[in-house]
């Protein structure tokens, strides 16, 4: 293989691969990202751990065409240090991979592996059911709820967010057993319909990749002209997402995810409106002195005001107060700080709604104005 490729274009896309490259890995030859020399002026650059893929590909000048696999991070590294302009990329027959900057003596040599010895990357079959989706409104569904996936890899259940869509309705849900987020949107067309459940690592790859084509979009974008759209795709026990040059492909878990629809309260007895950045605020302050296991903060509300409080034996007590609009009977409720701060962090309404039961009954929490989003919370005991 030999190609000469802009520096620009190869660091963007060797960046991309690295969050899906497995550094550490029992298999060598996932740490690495594979090169190909597709078509007569293409390099497509693919990198996967058997779970994700990510493959990308950019316009290049060839002179012989071949493959090869090269070290994800020890490319990246070589990469940046080369000087702006066009880089030379050439392959032995053993696999060593010479990079050079055009019109400099800097020069890398990387011990690769034969391009055949990469794991073979899923497709998605033809007719497949998929989705046409702005990025813009995938990036809200993601930002709105992946804060509330388990980290628990152990609970593949929770572990991940539920995507779906029937008809013209997009949903995201994610849960880790204390608190539940759910992003409806209305995308026009007749759309199929498809449930997937994917992977909390796969979503913070969406959401790179999301960042990365939106940044791109506006950067060349001109007035007027249309979003940059995705373009997803569910094969099988994959899910494909394609846009901007990329593919990623993601193997789905295969697991039941809770029947959410249960745990969202029906109706709440009392609501609460309070401004989002003055209940942050006080949030934030109070939570300094909350215990570091729990987290818990105690709200007490009477008509028109709100008590924030918690104490603890290490680190003493916190008090603040907002004002809000209610004028139900006074109660006191617990919960995790953490919980409501991760919520009202992804919101940039000026006003919320808390909607509460009893003293044990989970919390919902909507931005005031925009119905399609929820989150629930539930109560502690403090």
């Amino acid at each position: 293989m030999e190609l000469t490729v802009p520096k620009k274009d190869l660091l963007r896309l060797v960046t991309r691969m690295q969050g899906v490259a497995e550094r550490k890995s029992t298999m060598p030859v996932l740490s690495n990202v594979l090169l190909t020399v597709d078509g007569p002026s293409t390099l497509r650059i693919a990198a996967t751990d058997l779970y994700l893929a990510l493959v990308g590909r950019i316009p290049v000048d060839v002179k012989r065409g071949g493959s090869v696999a090269v070290p994800a991070k020890d490319l990246l590294e070589r990469v940046r240090m080369m000087p702006e302009g066009p880089i030379q990329i050439a392959s032995q027959d053993n696999a060593a991979t010479t990079i050079k900057a055009v019109g400099s003596a800097r020069r890398y040599t990387l011990r690769g592996m034969p391009g055949d010895d990469f794991p073979p990357l899923p497709a998605p079959a033809e007719g497949s059911p998929s989705l046409a989706l702005d990025v813009d409104v995938l990036q809200e569904l993601v930002a709105k709820t992946y804060f509330s996936i388990s980290s628990d890899e152990t609970r593949a259940h929770l572990n991940s967010a539920l995507f779906e869509w029937d008809g013209d309705l997009t949903r995201m849900v994610t849960t880790d057993g204390h608190r539940l987020s759910k992003m409806e949107v209305k995308v026009s067309g007749r759309q199929a319909s498809a449930t997937m459940l994917i992977p909390l690592k796969a979503i913070q790859e969406l959401r790179r990749l999301c960042d990365d084509l939106a940044g791109e979009a506006k950067e060349g974008g001109k007035e007027g002209t249309s979003k940059a759209q995705l373009q997803i795709a569910q094969s099988g026990s994959n899910a494909f997402f394609q846009g901007g040059g990329m593919t990623f492909a993601v193997r789905l878990v295969d697991a039941q995810f809770p029947p959410y629809a249960q745990v969202i309260p029906q109706q709440s007895e009392k609501l609460v409106r309070v401004p989002r950045a003055a209940f942050t605020d006080a949030l934030k302050a109070v939570s300094v002195a909350a215990s570091d296991r729990t987290g818990g903060v105690k709200l007490g509300l009477t008509s028109g005001t709100m008590r924030l409080s918690t104490e603890s034996p290490e680190s003493g007590e916190g008090f603040d107060e907002v004002a809000v609009e209610y004028s139900g009977p006074a109660m006191t409720i617990g919960f995790n700080a953490r919980y409501f701060l991760d919520v009202l962090g992804a919101l940039d309404e000026d006003e919320v709604e808390l909607g509460l039961g009893g003293e044990l009954d989970p919390a919902v929490l909507k931005p005031v104005g925009a119905r399609q989003f929820l989150a629930v919370v539930m109560p502690m005991r403090i």
